[in-house]
């Protein structure tokens, strides 16, 4: 069996890492092909080298400015050829960026199955995230597999109408991932970091430069619907943080896009317990990630991540797909509103815990066996629940 899996940006990677290398321990039963469109040229590959995926295909997409519009028509055109020249018997995709969605409606046109990793994850409302809402939708009615990470996600598929027997609760990868990385020995560069922002990791004979009672804020935000005032109320409220906690500091791995840059550099520039810092690999992250106290996000891995680490987040969003950490009693929906992020974030550092979790979140997104589940299905026909049963395909 031929497999082309194709990836356009760091969570894609992320997330289809495991089933790459799932499907790669399965040689005698198939073939796996890597295409990349590079929809995000430099955090793509940043992963790629973490993960040690090589590309049997680069389409080098990104443009300067790109639209997206633009880029999903150049990933419909160039993936078409792809898909005749390879010719697979499936297209896996994962997530929901323009990527997965033309590269769906591609392999529809060429009459190619496709399996989408990470199906079903809804908030109802389909400006938000934009274009992520109407990109994950479309191509739930393009695919031919579904591969539910959670049964809150199976049930939203049940619902618009997807047959059951084509929809399969695997868990979510990213719990693959993060096991698989985190197993890993610490890296210096996860060292280095640590000490540049918490003096946190002490080699023999030195000593800390940070209280060991200091709380670490762990802060990322990027999506396209806090662009401009948003974005700008969240840095005032992580100002508002910084100066009233001389206990907490603040770190933010500031996101590539100029957007984003801007208005974090001007507004949070030169506060001493704040630190901006370029964007971390995925190793150094998952390190600071397990050494914070706080989250506060608009990323849905990180929501993802920060739940099977045990860490409360503060969601700076409206609505969240991943409703599962709301109703688990671990996260807590705060918008954009500057006065609302402040003051639940205070709480928080003030009674040295805000949130009281309902249930263990550890197994909110599986037990890091989903890429062996999808792998399974589609070499074996054969399934295996998270529940322990056993299925034919």
């Amino acid at each position: 069996m031929k497999i082309l899996c194709v990836l356009g940006t760091r969570p894609e990677v992320i997330k289809m890492a495991p089933v790459v290398c799932a499907l790669e321990r399965r040689s005698e039963k198939t073939s796996v092909h890597v295409c990349v469109t590079a929809q995000h040229r430099q955090m793509l590959d940043q992963m790629m080298e973490v993960f040690r995926i090589r590309a049997d295909i680069d389409l080098d997409l990104m443009e300067p400015k790109q639209t997206l519009a633009g880029l999903s028509a150049r990933v419909i055109e160039r993936m078409t050829s792809v898909l005749q020249a390879e010719s697979p018997d499936w297209v896996l995709v994962q997530g929901d960026t323009a990527t997965v969605m033309a590269t769906a409606l591609a392999a529809f046109y060429e009459r190619i199955p496709v399996g989408h990793v990470e199906a079903g994850l809804r908030t109802k409302d389909p400006y938000n995230p934009f274009p992520e809402e109407i990109n994950r939708r479309l191509t739930s009615v393009l695919a031919t597999y579904h591969f539910a990470p959670t049964y809150v996600a199976e049930q939203n598929l049940l619902r618009e109408g997807i047959r059951a027997d084509r929809i399969f609760t695997t868990g979510n990868t990213i719990v693959d991932a993060l096991c698989s990385v985190l197993e890993l020995p610490f890296s210096d560069s996860a060292r280095q970091v640590l000490t540049e922002c918490l003096g946190e990791y002490k080699p023999s004979g030195a000593s800390t430069r940070i209280a060991p009672n200091r709380k670490l804020v762990l802060v990322t935000a990027h999506r396209r619907e806090s662009f401009g005032r948003p974005l700008e109320a969240i840095c005032h409220a992580l100002r508002s943080i910084a100066d009233e906690h001389e206990n907490a500091v603040v770190v933010y791995p500031v996101h590539m896009n100029p957007k984003v840059r801007e208005p974090v550099s001007r507004l949070l520039s030169g506060h001493q317990r704040i630190r901006l810092i370029e964007p971390l690999a995925y190793e150094p992250f998952l390190r600071l990630l397990d050494r914070c106290d706080l989250v506060l996000t608009d990323s849905g891995g990180i929501q993802e991540e920060a739940s099977v680490l045990g860490k409360p987040v503060l969601v700076l969003r409206d609505v969240t797909e991943r409703t599962e950490i709301i109703d688990a009693g671990i996260g807590k929906l705060v918008g954009t509103d500057a006065r609302a992020i402040s003051a639940e974030s205070k709480r928080f550092l003030a009674q040295d815990g805000g949130f009281t979790a309902k249930h263990s979140s550890k197994l909110l997104y599986g037990d890091g066996r989903a890429a062996e589940r999808i792998a399974g299905i589609l070499l074996d026909g054969r399934y295996s629940a998270m529940d322990g049963v056993e299925k034919q395909v």
